[in-house]
């Protein structure tokens, strides 16, 4: 039997058979394994959390389904808008909670702003950064270079030490083990399980954060990938501000696309480039899919790898001496 040409359409699926089948994993999750009553969700307006609480709703009916939008200093106010929007569009209960003051206090911001300053003295009040990945699939390694805009407007870029990098990348991830800490005080408070958002290009390619957005106890829509989800919001009946969203990172103060801060390609044709990978399609046929060379194609593949290799901590329980075979995880 010879293979689909590799395009688009091999990431087409049947919506409302897959809506059903999670649906049905869902339920008998909560009810047969983790024994909760209904599903805590923090909506960020983004399509991967939004397909996740529509899919909740699908599964449990909107009174087990309770939403969480927690902005902080640095969020865009159109993603508490969308999150807002999709809460009441779906008729779940939800709350607003600024976690700011919580980071002000751990010193997230602080933290962050002391190692811009060793890259970019002149940087404070009213200047604005993001971390921009580069080189991967040009010279095969990955590195990072910080991007500022200073208050006249005029930007900057350097490349990133690693300490630098290290330092402002441990100060923004407690937005998400923050964020995480909120989510199961609900979760808990309500006898409820906390929903898992990564897709399957942030679960594989390790793109979340160890005991923050990774953290959860069911994780939904992991096996599909970014177009798959975006399908999936459109046939579950999200509103179109929520489905036309880009992705972002939402974390940086300037705009930050995903594809610029981690990803190799646009989220399109890393979906169609994740797939060929792992169906074992050669190089030169996803060249020719995404009009490029063989031999960058032949790089996207290596930093598919190199990513899993350098994420596979993320992934890792933690370690033990010897295993305890009273507990079965």
């Amino acid at each position: 039997m010879s293979q689909p040409t590799l395009s688009p359409d091999v990431l087409k699926i049947d919506l409302a058979a897959e809506a059903d089948r999670i649906g049905r994993w869902m339920v008998d999750t909560l009810s047969n394994k983790l024994h909760r009553r209904g599903i805590v969700v923090a909506m960020s307006g983004g399509i991967d959390s939004s397909a996740c609480a529509a899919l909740a709703v699908h599964a449990l009916g909107p009174k087990k389904v309770f939403g969480l939008l927690l902005p902080e200093r640095d969020s865009s106010s159109f993603s508490s808008h969308r999150g807002r929007m999709l809460a009441e569009h779906l008729g779940i209960s939800y709350e607003v909670q600024d976690i700011a003051p919580a980071l002000e206090g751990l010193g997230c911001y602080e933290k962050r702003d002391e190692a811009i300053r060793r890259v970019f003295p002149a940087y404070g009040d009213g200047w604005k950064n993001k971390i921009v990945i580069a080189g991967g699939t040009e010279r095969g390694i990955n590195f990072f270079k910080l991007v500022v805009q200073s208050p006249d407007g005029q930007m900057h870029e350097a490349r990133l030490p690693v300490k630098e990098y290290l330092q402002i990348v441990a100060a923004t991830n407690f937005k998400q083990r923050i964020r995480k800490t909120m989510e199961y005080f609900h979760a808990d408070r309500l006898n409820y399980a906390v929903i898992g958002t990564p897709n399957r290009l942030e679960y594989d390619q390790g793109f979340f954060v160890k005991n923050g957005d990774g953290a959860a106890d069911l994780k939904p829509i992991a096996h599909l990938y970014k177009t798959q989800v975006y399908a999936m919001a459109r046939h579950l009946g999200a509103p179109e501000e929520v489905c036309n969203a880009v992705p972002t990172t939402d974390t940086y103060t300037l705009a930050q696309g995903q594809d610029e801060f981690y990803f190799a390609l646009p989220y399109a044709q890393m979906d169609l480039a994740v797939w060929a990978h792992n169906h074992g399609r050669p190089a030169a046929e996803l060249a020719k899919a995404l009009g490029i060379d063989e031999a960058h194609a032949q790089r996207i593949y290596g930093d598919i790898e190199a990513k899993r290799r350098t994420t596979h901590y993320l992934h890792a329980r933690p370690e033990l001496v010897e295993p305890i075979p009273q507990v079965h995880a």
